[in-house]
C-alpha cells in the first residue's frame, strides 16, 4: 500500500507576514496556523495539547494582556497598510 503524503505549499510571503516578535522570539498564533493548515483553531491546540511530549516546553507561550494589546495594534497597523498601499 502506497502512503499518500499531503503537503501544503504556502507561499513563504504568507508565512512571513504572519510571524510576529514577541519577548525576543519570532512567533505565529495559534488562529494564523490553524488557517494554514486549515482547521478550526480549537483542533489544532486540541492535538497540540494531546501530543505535548512531542513539543519542547518552551515551543509555546501565552501572550499576557499587554503582548495581546500591542499585537492587535500591530496587525492593524499592517493591515492597513496593506489595504492603502499604492504601488
Amino acid at each position: 500500500m502506497v502512503k499518500k503524503e499531503n503537503r501544503l505549499v504556502i507561499p513563504d510571503e504568507i508565512v512571513m507576514n504572519k510571524i510576529y516578535f514577541i519577548r525576543g522570539h519570532k512567533v505565529m498564533l495559534d488562529s494564523d496556523l490553524a488557517e494554514l493548515y486549515k482547521v478550526e483553531t480549537r483542533v489544532l491546540n486540541q492535538a497540540v495539547s494531546r501530543n505535548e511530549y512531542r513539543f519542547p516546553r518552551d515551543f509555546m507561550f501565552q501572550l499576557n494582556e499587554v503582548e495581546w494589546k500591542n499585537l492587535k495594534s500591530q496587525i492593524g497597523a499592517s493591515n492597513y497598510i496593506k489595504q492603502n498601499w499604492k504601488t
